[in-house]
């Protein structure tokens, strides 16, 4: 058992591998704080579009990321969304998932010096909270003296299939050939980028969720849970 005031636990992952589905689940059992660390990133990338700066003006995208104010917090609208996300002030939450988003979120997360910026800002976000958080390199990066890790993966068709089934529940616009085309790239970009690239982390649990229901998945990260924690 660990004897801690303050728990991170870790979910890392390729995108719609179900981390951010049983992530927070898995936080209102066991009375923790959910962070998906990925809106963050995607809450820039919609500032970048937004403001017409090139994917490729890095200085720019690094002063944007010191000087606009990212807010995370719970939802207070039930359309289905996890979690509000402002850009001062303004709720971009559903733009996060825009095919656009899709396309130029991983490019930009490439950029150190925001990762940087933006890791700081998870490991505030970790000190003094019970916390589960997930992404692509909390328990290799952010958060690696984490006590539980877990690494969720599936197959991308499965993925693929995920995230078009979810654009088409909350009405939006989506084509599962474009999705699997965006994921098969983003994923080579985060596994292959030099800077905190996605890996398994250390010590972590492995679970393959192609096959198995977001509760069979909560209920076996439970279990470990009560076995670690």
């Amino acid at each position: 058992m660990i004897e801690n005031t303050s728990i991170t636990i870790t979910i890392d992952g390729p995108s719609s591998s179900g981390k951010s589905t049983v992530g927070e689940k898995l936080a209102h059992n066991i009375g923790y704080n959910f962070l998906d660390t990925g809106c963050l990133y995607r809450a820039l990338t919609v500032a970048t579009l937004q403001r017409n700066i090139p994917i490729t003006d890095t200085d720019t995208i690094i002063k944007l990321a010191g000087d606009i104010d990212i807010v995370v917090k719970p939802s207070t609208v039930e359309d289905g969304r996890q979690y509000t996300v402002l850009i001062d002030k303004v709720d971009v939450t559903w733009e996060l998932r825009s095919s656009s988003t899709d396309t130029n979120v991983s490019l930009i997360s490439t950029i150190p010096d925001v990762r940087h910026l933006l890791t700081e800002q998870m490991r505030y976000i970790a000190k003094g909270a019970n916390v589960v958080m997930v992404g692509r390199d909390i328990g290799t990066v952010v958060v690696p003296e984490a006590p539980l890790k877990f690494y969720l993966d599936a197959s991308i068709d499965e993925r693929a299939r995920r995230r078009h089934n979810e654009n088409m529940r909350n009405g939006q616009e989506s084509d599962y050939k474009e999705i699997l085309v965006n994921l098969q790239a983003r994923d080579d970009i985060d596994t292959q980028r030099d800077n905190a690239p996605l890996k398994k982390p250390t010590n972590a649990y492995t679970i393959n969720t192609t096959t198995m229901k977001p509760k069979n998945v909560l209920k076996e990260m439970l279990r470990i849970f009560h076995t670690v924690i």
